[in-house]
This record gives C-alpha cells, sequence and structure tokens, in this order.
C-alpha cells in the first residue's frame, strides 16, 4: 500500500523539506538524512531521478516519511502528492545531476523541480557525490560555480578516487540542513 499525504497537507505546520535522491551508491543510506530532518522539526517527501529511484528502498522511505515518492509528473488533474517545499536538499547529488541542473535542462521531474525552485526562490543544498576523474572534467567546476550564483549552498565533501569504492560511511548527509539552517 502506498502512503497518501495527509489530507489537508496544504495546512501541514512543520516546513517541508523535499529531499532529491540521485543514482548512487550511497543513496540506499537516504533514511539517515530524512531521520535528522525530522528530528529537526522538518516534514519530508523524496524526489529520485528516475535512475536513483533503484537505488533506495522505495518501501522503507514511504514508510518513514508517509508520502510517495516522485520520480515521475503527474498528469494534469491528478492531486498533488506532496505539498510545496519550503527547501530542497539534493542529496547524493551526482556529476550528471549537477551538470544538468546548472545548464538549465529538466528532462525529469527531479530536474524539473530544481530548476524551477531556483526562480520561486526555494532554498537548496546540494551534497555532490562523485569521483575525483569525474570532478576533473571541465564541466564540474563551471556547473558548481553556477549554481553557487544561483544561491545554492554547496556541501564540502571532496570526490572520492574512481574505482577506490564508495565511501559511504563519510558522507555526512547532515550537512544539507546545516546548510539549510536558518531557512
Amino acid at each position: 500500500m502506498t502512503p497518501q499525504p495527509p489530507p489537508d497537507h496544504q495546512h501541514t505546520k512543520k516546513p517541508f523539506l523535499y529531499v532529491v535522491v540521485c543514482a548512487s551508491g550511497i543513496a540506499g543510506d537516504v533514511g539517515k538524512l530524512i531521520t535528522a530532518a525530522q528530528e529537526a522539526n522538518w516534514d519530508v517527501g523524496v524526489v529520485a531521478t528516475p535512475q536513483g529511484l533503484g537505488f533506495i528502498d522505495v518501501t522503507a522511505v514511504e514508510t518513514q516519511t508517509g508520502y510517495p515518492i516522485r520520480s515521475a509528473w503527474r498528469r494534469p488533474g491528478d492531486p498533488r502528492p506532496l505539498p510545496p517545499a519550503d527547501a530542497i536538499a539534493v542529496a547524493p547529488a551526482t556529476f550528471n545531476t549537477i551538470n544538468k541542473w546548472a545548464a538549465g535542462i529538466s528532462d525529469t521531474l527531479a530536474l524539473g523541480i530544481l530548476c524551477e525552485a531556483y526562480g520561486m526562490g526555494v532554498p537548496i543544498a546540494a551534497l555532490p557525490y562523485l569521483n575525483a576523474a569525474q570532478a576533473a572534467h571541465p564541466a564540474y567546476p563551471r556547473s558548481l560555480g553556477v549554481l553557487r550564483e544561483m544561491g545554492v549552498r554547496i556541501g564540502s565533501r571532496e570526490p572520492h578516487e574512481p574505482k577506490a569504492g564508495a565511501g559511504a560511511d563519510s558522507f555526512r548527509w547532515e550537512e544539507a540542513l546545516d546548510l539549510l539552517d536558518g531557512h
């Protein structure tokens, strides 16, 4: 059974955080960020990239948040399954998502939400998770620069070595909340 949003989700008392999850080996640990956000008095909904959806336990995340995971656009007239975002955390933010987002490419629901959030003034934190070979590509630093110009708060984690393992235990999920502190 898919969890349903509270019937009156437009009047949610807690601020609402969208967690955008990208396709990465550490995405399965997104529950750590959800727990930290809930403990910090956020209500949370998850938006996954189409590929990211395969890296998370959908049932566990939906049970933890109480909302369905979004990964595809809804049809006109369908109810909105999540309240509007008060803030967004992109974690893990992959090389692909960072570059497409900075370029204004909106070919998935997750990227559409991120591109639109800028124009709506929604605060966003991104926690990049990629390897050093990807980070060496000239598009990556340019994309980070564009995102910073847009006001996106970028996490501090350094890229890991290629093919050296995920390093998931050193990924600090809570940094997204620190970056959004005060919003």
